[in-house]
């Protein structure tokens, strides 16, 4: 069984009947990880947290020097061929049965006995997993075979040498168009995608249903932020709702990467992006005074529970299964663990108003690798047709069209892999916790594949720079504080907002 180190801190409670995904032990618990050539997940504590953040502020600042001198470090293609488990890093498996990736390292292995892998999960939101990847990479330790990497810091990694460049090695074809856009970084291949994200809305349709509103699924061409909050009010006026309800909706608003999220959806809602494909700096100030009004009219009225402002992915997943919302913006895999928590037909799931943001992580080969031929076979199998068709019916969105459109890709796993039992209770379960498998259609594929998939053909990236720590600082900084400030002065926060991104990006 997997043990996690460095665990943020419990931040209220959450239903008993939620997986245990979301209950979080204590603040500073440790875990030592053991070996792992059986493909068991293990944990190693490379680098500390306080050491990491140095290290990723180390980069920031040999970046900016590199590029305002028109340089950039570019790594060896991966050709090392060295015996031993080839490790992969990556950040929690949070699908319902919390063990998809692991149970692919474990077919892996099954297939290839003499190259055996281990999957080593880092703990931590992912302004956390980012520096602990940095400070791991930069010392040189060759700790990792292959990085699992968050779309937007490709740029950033790609830009520091820390990742070797696979030009000529992947055939991007089969891959959703805007997916494999985040692979690349200044027209080289750098990363192969491996599971994608895109924002989602939830609700309850127990409670919508009470109050005559109809089935939102498939119903939402057009749909906006404007058209959510009329239905909002239509519910907030309405009899016999539940003494748990108390908002209409809820997100991610807390001052982390999931602020960054919404704040991107918002802005591009209202038609505003920050940069160009380069990751040049393309706003100005009264563009920005939109995309805060933007967020403003979606995040005001009364209509957002107050508890999101210090919400991340667990705590609005936990307001939501507790009745207190009829409405959540959340990524894929959520559905999974909701059904697991709430009655049959209760809620669903559809596209999200407006424009949702492209999320999901990269598999990229970790430069100072001595295995990083093997490293790529690794990456190869990971995100082939199977085992992307195995990522979407586990809860994650898959990145290639065949997964979605295809009949003859199927999901094959040997006994053992299948369960996970070769390696193990996955780490985000407890023991005999029941996991309830998503619903699937005709083709055995998600029963909300097709919207997924029509979401991710539309989603909205982030800016792509290697300046992209700096950047979400900014705006996770600026932000949270205007919104627990009841949104007073936008002017004021437009302007700074302006200069110091303008700051942070001038090196492009």
């Amino acid at each position: 069984m997997c043990r996690r180190w460095d665990q943020p801190a419990d931040r209220g409670p959450v239903p008993r009947t939620l997986p245990g995904l979301l209950r979080r032990p204590a603040p500073g618990a440790e875990g030592r990880g053991g070996e792992g050539g059986d493909g068991r997940r293990t944990v190693r504590h490379t680098v500390g947290r306080r050491g990491a953040a140095a290290a990723a502020c180390l980069l920031t600042l040999s970046l900016a020097t590199a590029c305002e001198n028109g340089e950039s470090v570019t790594a060896p293609p991966p050709t090392g061929d060295a015996s031993g488990t080839i490790t992969v890093a990556s950040g929690l498996d949070l699908t319902a049965g919390g063990g998809v990736r692991q149970r692919l390292i474990a077919e892996w292995n099954h297939r290839n006995p003499e190259h055996r892998a281990e999957l080593v999960e880092l703990s931590g939101d992912a302004d956390e997993q980012r520096s602990q990847l940095l400070g791991a990479l930069q010392s040189g330790s060759t700790s990792y075979d292959v990085v699992n990497l968050d779309v937007t810091w490709v740029p950033e990694f790609a830009e520091a040498g820390l990742i070797s460049p696979l030009d000529g090695e992947i055939d991007l074809g089969d891959f959703i168009d805007r997916v494999a856009d985040t692979a690349t970084w200044k027209g080289n291949l750098y990363s192969v995608p491996f599971n994608s994200d895109v924002g989602l809305l939830y609700y309850r349709q127990d409670y919508l249903k009470g109050a005559g509103i109809p089935h939102l699924r498939g119903a939402n061409a057009g749909w906006s932020w404007d058209d959510l909050g009329d239905t909002i009010d239509t519910l907030d006026k309405q009899e016999g709702l539940p003494a748990s309800y108390l908002n209409g909706w809820t997100s991610q608003l807390d001052s982390y990467e999931g602020l960054t999220v919404n704040v991107i959806e918002a802005f591009a809602s209202a038609g505003v992006r920050l940069t160009d494909e380069e990751g040049r700096y393309t706003a100005d100030e009264s563009e920005l005074r939109e995309g805060l009004d933007s967020l403003r009219d979606r995040a005001g009225e009364k209509r957002l529970l107050p508890r999101a402002l210090e919400s991340n992915e667990a705590d609005s997943l936990a307001d939501f299964a507790a009745g207190r919302t009829a409405f959540l913006r959340h990524w894929p895999y959520a559905y999974g663990v909701l059904r697991g928590a709430l009655p049959k037909g209760s809620f669903d799931v559809t596209r999200l108003p407006g424009r949702a943001a492209l999320g999901g992580q990269n598999l990229a080969v970790a430069a100072d690798s001595p295995r990083g031929r093997w490293a790529l076979k690794l990456i190869e199998f990971l995100t082939g047709p199977e085992s992307e068709r195995c990522l979407l019916e586990a809860g994650f969105a898959a990145t290639r069209e065949s997964a979605y459109s295809d009949s003859s890709v199927t999901c094959e796993l040997a006994d053992g892999a299948a369960d996970g039992t070769e390696g193990g209770t996955p780490a985000s379960l407890e023991e005999g916790e029941e996991v309830r498998p998503v619903p699937v259609d005709a083709a055995g594929r998600p029963v909300y594949a097709s919207e997924l998939h029509d979401a991710l053909t539309e989603a909205e990236s982030r800016p792509r720079t290697p300046y992209y720590g700096a950047l979400t600082q900014v705006l996770q900084s600026h932000v949270h504080r205007w919104l627990e400030r009841d949104f007073r002065d936008p002017g004021a926060v437009a302007d700074s907002l302006d200069r110091e991104l303008r700051e942070v990006l001038k090196g492009h």
